[in-house]
């Protein structure tokens, strides 16, 4: 009966993995599909030939949407998240292994914006700054916006992270003679170093695809996910479609990208070891 059970369990699961798979890869095949539709081919299906027009149509000039502009803002912003993200993450990692007066006041303000609905926090980021004189911009006011969601994943990654670090590498250095600084560049660091990858990618995985707290911060000029979705409502053509593919093929290089260094710092680290 238990093998059974566990058989009946293992069908259930196969099967809510493949609809999920389904649902999360079913629409971006549809757009990868029709953003090779022919130079007639238009926003659905059936294909009306197929060629490469409209990944050239990127970049033309449009009368709608400006692609290369918008791409840049949101890939220098997600940077700059990214690096924040990563800085501030591992200090106040190391902050917190050490117990200090106001620090669960400190944390619970910390992931206090992840509960706070995203416009709310876009709307009252945008207000303040322009009762204050300045003008909102993504640069500025986005950037504040967006390090409000990203640096509580940052900073609750490296809690855990440095919860299960053993302190006795550090203690090991040190009896060696190391420095403090020593101890931490050649031993905590190599170490932590793939869940601090990790870290940054998140930072600039959520900053790049942010939609919410851009809104109403990112001032005159849009971001990605703004750009396309201002054009969801003027654009339709599958140029569209064309952004999406190109879009999401950036998005999984740069995934693959970390995922590849990660494991490269590992089997360094571990022929060290």
């Amino acid at each position: 009966m238990s093998h059974e059970k566990r058989t009946l369990e293992f069908y259930v699961l196969a099967a809510f993995f493949l609809v999920f798979v389904l649902f999360l890869y079913g629409p971006l095949s549809a757009v990868f599909i029709l953003s090779f539709q022919g130079p007639n081919g238009g926003l659905t299906f059936p294909m009306n030939g197929a060629s490469l027009h409209w990944f050239g149509n990127l970049f033309e000039k449009q009368a709608v949407g400006d692609f290369g502009a918008s791409f840049r803002r949101s890939f220098t912003l997600g940077v700059m998240v990214m690096v924040v993200n990563v800085v501030v993450s591992l200090l106040a990692g190391l902050a917190f292994r050490n117990r200090f007066r106001g620090s669960t006041t400190l944390f619970y303000i910390t992931v206090a914006s992840l509960v706070v609905p995203s416009i709310i926090i876009s709307l009252g980021i945008g207000v303040v700054f322009q009762q204050l004189g300045f003008k909102p911009a993504w640069y500025s006011s986005g950037f504040g916006a967006h390090l409000t969601w990203t640096l509580p994943f940052g900073v609750l990654i490296m809690f855990a992270v440095f919860n299960r670090f053993s302190p006795a590498y550090e203690e090991a250095a040190r009896d060696l003679g190391a420095t403090s600084w020593q101890t931490f560049y050649h031993v905590v660091l190599p170490m932590i170093a793939p869940s601090l990858i990790g870290v940054g990618l998140f930072g600039f995985t959520l900053s790049y695809d942010e939609f919410a707290r851009t809104l109403m911060t990112s001032g005159t000029y849009n971001t990605l996910p703004l750009e396309i979705y201002g054009m969801t409502t003027n654009v339709t053509t599958p140029v569209l479609y064309a952004l999406g593919t190109v879009t999401t093929l950036f998005s999984f290089s740069i995934i693959l990208a970390a995922l590849g260094f990660i494991l490269y710092s590992r089997r360094k680290q571990a022929k060290v070891l």
